[in-house]
Formats: C-alpha cells, sequence, structure tokens
C-alpha cells in the first residue's frame, strides 16, 4: 500500500462531533430527535459512537441544528485564500462502506473541493441521481467504478478519468470485489452550494444494484 492510501490522517469521531454541535445549541438529545425526525436512540447510538450514521441522516441532523452538513467534517474555520494539507493531516470522516479524505477544499476560498472517497465493494452514491452546478472530475486511483452519466455507463479502471458538466444527472457505485480509490475534484459550482457531501457513501441504500 502506497503513503497515499494509509490511515494516518486525522479522523473526525462524527458522534463527539454531533455531541459538540447539539451541546452548543443546548439542544437535549430527545429535542433533536424532534427537530431531526430521528428517534433519541438512534441519536444516542451515534453520539457513543455504537453506530455509523448515513450521509442521509446527516442531512438530516444539520437541518435539525440549521448547521451545513460540513460542520460534522471538523472545526468550522475561515475560508483561507491559500490552503496547505500535509498528507498525515487530511480530514478523514469514515461512514460504512467508505471514507472521505479532504484535500483543503473545506477550507479554501474558492469554488473547488478535491477530496479522496475509499469505496467498499458494492458501495453507491445512492438511489437517486446527484445533479449541482459547476463541472466535477473523477481519476480512478484504484479499484474500478461505474459512473452514470444521464443514460450513459463509464466503467473507470486505475488511472481512467471523466470530465463532465455537474448539471448532467450522474451517480457513482463501486462495482469490483476490492476496495476502490477515487480522486474527485468539483469546481465552479454556485455560491452557497456545498456538492461535496452528495458524493459520500449512502449505506441507507448501499445493496441497491
Amino acid at each position: 500500500m502506497t503513503e497515499l492510501y494509509k490511515n494516518d490522517a486525522v479522523s473526525v469521531n462524527v458522534g463527539s462531533r454531533l455531541r459538540s454541535l447539539r451541546s452548543e445549541r443546548n439542544l437535549s438529545i430527545r429535542a433533536l430527535a424532534r427537530k431531526s425526525g430521528l428517534s433519541a436512540n438512534a441519536l444516542s447510538m451515534i453520539e457513543r459512537d455504537k453506530t455509523s450514521p448515513s450521509v442521509s441522516t446527516l442531512y438530516k441532523l444539520a437541518d435539525g441544528m440549521g448547521v451545513p452538513i460540513t460542520s460534522f467534517f471538523g472545526e468550522e474555520t475561515d475560508s483561507e485564500m491559500v490552503v496547505f494539507v500535509k498528507g498525515d493531516e487530511r480530514t478523514r470522516v469514515p461512514f460504512q462502506r467508505g471514507t472521505w479524505e479532504g484535500l483543503g477544499g473545506e477550507n479554501f476560498i474558492g469554488h473547488v473541493e478535491p477530496f479522496i472517497l475509499t469505496l467498499e465493494s458494492g458501495a453507491n452514491s445512492g438511489v437517486h441521481a446527484m445533479v449541482h452546478t459547476g463541472h466535477e472530475f473523477v481519476i480512478c486511483l484504484r479499484g474500478e467504478l461505474e459512473y452514470q452519466i444521464e443514460d450513459k455507463y463509464y466503467n473507470l479502471e486505475a488511472g481512467d478519468s471523466l470530465m463532465f458538466s455537474a448539471r448532467l444527472r450522474h451517480r457513482w457505485r463501486n462495482v469490483g470485489r476490492n476496495v476502490t480509490n477515487v480522486l474527485f475534484l468539483l469546481s465552479g459550482f454556485a455560491d452557497g452550494e456545498r456538492p461535496t457531501p452528495m458524493h459520500m457513501v449512502n449505506p441507507d441504500v448501499e445493496k441497491e444494484k
């Protein structure tokens, strides 16, 4: 395994981050459960790291607390004009069947967000296709990735790349038997839009084929 894939980056504890965000807003677990539409037991399990939330669950929690989903990536910081990230200091957000690794876009003032996804076999972006503003560049670093853009399918293997207008309906899944590593670059999206979370693994639909 090369340096790129070592698990030495800074890992975000989603449970701890949720507890911190909830406490900052003086919300009890029951209050957040009512606002998010989730059960108090489910929230307790997440905060105690007994279960990993899906992306759809994080969206509900973010909406319930009135924060962007990127708040779960770590402490909120001001956007910078220059962002330097050491290889062993990348932010990592683990999810079921996948891990998101930030490459600085989460702290950059411009409309560019690069990140790496590590995807287990069967991981996919969800039942519903994604659509957002800007452009998308994808390069498969290891393994296999099937990308659907509108009604056409593209099978990416290590070294293959894909670039397209993100206004086209798109979705992806790891169709191979092994772990896949993919580098994404989202750019040119509209002010206030954060398309990165759309591309995280959604375990609620990971069995969908």
